[in-house]
């Protein structure tokens, strides 16, 4: 779509550029980035910058004073008492003037840096003229919006995820213009900075789902039963996993519904797929694939395009046929359960009951999932009632019965929640950013 309103497209690459060989139109040019790696000083300006951010916009935000809270760090090492004296600092000065000047003070310390060098020089011989960014969050990409600055290009970035601004810490640094999935992340974005203006804020809708619509990724239930060897007389219910981090219990959501299963509890046969999460690795699932052989696995589909990074998230990489699988797998699974994630947004796409279930708290020992339901993208979500709760094994397994039984029973309120998340229509999503992105160089 960008090939149709601009003359030329350049992607300043954090990957390496063999990536895109078979997923762009030719003509486009590839300069891969340096890997910048945080000098000790970058870090405690950046840290107190987003920390400092954390405390300012805490005030009736639980998955902020959540994740301020896991940010504190009881180490002995001198970057954990680094990181405690930030907070103590920053639990006072925290104004936006004050975050305003950590932003310059972090800018001070890589804007001599061999790698921030090489971006001003880069960026003066191409002289795009704007410079998008499609995702806001990433550390490494201060010293290229540092950059730009310095040569008056304009700037963009897209909000990345749907909790990115209500319970995440600040973004990489300020720019002159926001891309937005609805009129609700829009006035998020308001609420979270308020130095932004809402003329710098566009919404063009979620280009992450985008895939759902187009005819390349469509595939038929013959093909999804064929790939992941089920019985094609009977249902299928599809666990997607977190990453460890954030989901440690899914080994026991899907030992709670194998055993169901296995045990005929539920009132039919039914095929058990679980999706890993494309951010790890599946081995810790091992012992469960020896126990259950049953289990159908749909690890995804993601190259790691290098071992090397210092963000090594960022270097996992969609194949386009994981984009297959994944919509086949979401078309044609009959329940979709997660432990409240954005699976729960792209099931409801194809009108597909979710259940999230969420079985720790602070009592029990379990890993503490409930207080999930307490960040403010996900109260939304159960208010709702777009998808149902199950804090135990006994609600897990009813809910499943009632999913089946009555899969249409919420799909009204998830018609609901997806307006309020995401407006405008899949269709035609790189459109409009394509098309946003002409306007705003002509724009003030």
């Amino acid at each position: 779509e960008a090939t149709l309103v601009f003359d030329k497209i350049t992607i300043y690459s954090g990957l390496p550029h063999t990536v895109y060989q078979d997923c762009i139109p030719e003509g486009i040019e590839i300069i891969e980035l340096d890997d910048f790696r945080e000098p000790s000083w970058t870090w405690f300006f950046r840290k107190l910058k987003e920390v400092a951010h954390l405390h300012k916009t805490k005030q009736g935000n639980f998955g902020i004073t959540d994740n301020l809270q896991a940010a504190y760090s009881t180490g002995k090492t001198l970057r954990a008492r680094l990181s405690r004296y930030i907070h103590r600092w920053t639990a006072t000065f925290h104004s936006e003037k004050w975050i305003q000047r950590y932003y310059k003070w972090q800018e001070r310390t890589f804007k001599k840096h061999p790698t921030t060098q090489r971006y001003l020089s880069v960026l003066e011989s191409n002289a795009p003229d704007i410079l998008y960014f499609t995702h806001q969050r990433p550390p490494y990409i201060a010293p290229l919006l540092y950059a730009a600055r310095k040569h008056h290009i304009k700037t963009g970035t897209f909000i990345f995820s749907w909790d990115n601004l209500a319970s995440k810490g600040r973004m990489a640094g300020d720019f002159d213009f926001y891309c937005v999935w609805s009129d609700l992340m829009k006035q998020e974005l308001l609420t979270f900075y308020s130095e932004i203006k809402a003329s710098q804020i566009t919404v063009v809708g979620t280009p992450q789902f985008e895939p759902y619509v187009l005819d390349r990724y469509e595939s038929t239930r013959e093909e999804f039963i064929e790939r992941f060897n089920l019985d094609a007389t009977l249902q299928t219910i599809c666990y997607s996993c977190g990453d460890i981090a954030t989901s440690r219990n899914d080994e026991l959501y899907i030992r709670t519904i194998a055993d169901a299963i296995d045990a005929g509890t539920l009132s039919r046969k039914l095929n058990f797929l679980v999706r890993t999460s494309p951010a790890e690795t599946p081995e810790r699932f091992e012992t469960i694939r020896e126990t259950y052989p049953w289990i159908q696995w749909n690890v995804p589909q993601w190259l790691l395009a290098r071992e090397d990074h210092s963000e090594l998230w960022s270097q996992r990489v969609p194949m386009p046929d994981d984009a297959k699988e994944l919509r086949m797998v979401l078309a044609f699974s009959d329940v979709g359960i997660n432990m409240c994630s954005t699976m729960s947004l792209d099931f409801m796409q194809f009108d597909k009951p979710v259940i999230n279930p969420v079985f720790g708290n602070v009592a029990n020992g379990l890993y503490d999932d409930q207080r999930f339901l307490k960040f403010a993208h996900y109260e939304r979500v159960v208010a709702s009632g777009a998808v149902a709760i199950a804090k135990d094994e006994t609600a897990l397994i009813q809910q499943i019965q009632n999913a089946l039984d009555n899969p249409h029973a919420r799909v009204a309120e998830q018609r609901a929640l997806l307006d309020l998340q995401m407006k405008t229509p899949l269709q035609g999503t790189s459109k409009r950013i394509a098309t946003s992105l002409k306007k705003m160089i002509s724009h003030g």
